[in-house]
Order: structure tokens, then sequence, then C-alpha cells
């Protein structure tokens, strides 16, 4: 059950309901211009702007390194925050939630750390149960035959397109697997802003860069995913 304000039933957000591509369109499929969303002075109950800058800064150290987000292009909702989650999933589950545009990380003690995402499109939601089957810093991309038949543009690639920013999967991707088998759904991290809390991509979930960077280091093979109806 989802609660009509955006706020999955399952989180308890202390009370606080007031403020409750170059390379990349073609995997993504965005058609419409997104426009920037102001900040306000501080995200409610979450982050200030300061901290945020912070959080989203750059990362020079990384092979390719790292830009700093331009916080501006988000809403502050979907800034990384702690939150009251009910759920009786162990620690370390990932739930995703395609309807508010969350993933939540389970941490145990009715908490959870969430974080704002992009997720599939019209036509290409999907619902289930997963694990991580593989993880990849710096990964190559290579596009599945399907899409390629969709956008014979990516045919290009089809032997894969090389590790950098322009990479659609960025610097880090959590691969889902069913039963074995790679079901072509990822977890990836994301340098546009202005994608989280859209639903732009073929099925995967997109998390800003900085925000994959902390997701990925606390998440080992077999991790249980559950992804909500939308």
């Amino acid at each position: 059950m989802i609660e009509d304000d955006g706020i999955s039933a399952r989180e308890d957000d202390g009370g606080d309901r007031a403020g409750r591509f170059g390379r990349r369109a073609f995997l993504f499929g965005a058609t419409a211009s997104l426009g920037a969303l102001a900040l306000a002075g501080c995200s409610p109950a979450g982050m200030s702007v300061a901290e945020a800058e912070r959080v989203y800064g750059p990362r020079p150290n990384e092979r390719f390194p790292i830009p700093a987000v331009k916080v501006s292009k988000i809403n502050p909702k979907y800034f990384r925050r702690t939150v009251r989650y009910d759920s009786k999933e162990v620690a370390g589950t990932i739930i995703v939630d395609p309807r508010n545009h969350y993933v939540y990380r389970i941490e145990g003690d009715g908490n959870a750390t969430r974080y704002g995402v992009s997720v599939g499109r019209a036509g290409f939601l999907w619902s289930g149960d997963a694990y991580i089957g593989r993880k990849a810093e710096w990964p190559i991309w290579t596009p599945p035959k399907e899409m390629i038949e969709r956008q014979p543009e990516a045919a290009k690639y089809a032997g894969g397109m090389k590790p950098g920013l322009d990479n659609p999967l960025g610097a880090r991707a959590l691969y889902l697997y069913q039963n074995g088998i790679y079901t072509l759904y990822t977890l990836y991290s994301t340098s546009v802003p202005e994608t989280i809390g859209t639903g732009v991509s073929s099925g995967c979930i997109g998390l800003l860069t900085q925000d994959m960077l902390d997701l990925y280091d606390k998440t080992p093979v077999n991790t249980k995913v559950i992804v909500l109806k939308a």
C-alpha cells in the first residue's frame, strides 16, 4: 500500500509531511525536456543546501574524476537521508519503490537509508524479487539485442562501450539476477541529476553517482532486492 502523499506506506517520516545526453539519450529513451527544480533553503527534515553540496561534491580520486552534482537540479526530497521504515527484511536488503522514485537500504532497528532514483519509463516498469548477482566498478556497457532492435543507433556498442563518464552505467553497477540468470536490469550511477524522480530508462534504476558509491560499498553480492509494484 502506498500513501497518497508520495511516501511509501512502510515509511514513517517522523510525522513531517509538510515538505512532503549525448550517448545516454538512446539508452534512457528520454524524449521530453526536464525542467530544473529550484532548491528551497533546505530540504524538509533533511539536508541543508550546504550539506547536500558536501555529500554530492566531486570525487577527484576516482579512476575517472567525478564532478560535483548540481544540487539545484534536484528536488530536495530526493536527497539521501535516513528514515524510519517498517520492514521485516534483514539489514542490507534493498527495496525499490518505483512509484515514489526511491530506493531503500534496510539498516535495521526500523531504519533505512533512502535514495532518490530514476526508474523505467512507461512500458518498462517491472516488479518482483531479485538479488545482486554481480558488481562492477566503471563497468563496460553492452546494449542487449532487444534494445538494438528498438534503437538501431545502439548497434555500434554491441561489442561494449568502454568505461568512463559518458558510459550510461557510470561509475558503478549492481546487476540484478533471478535463479542464476541476469535479468538485464541494473542499479546504476547517473550523472544527470534532472532524471532523478522521473521514468526514463528501459527498466534499470538510476541513482546519483555519489549515492551509488555509498550504496555500492555497502552491498555485497547475493544481497536481496525487492522491486515493488508501481
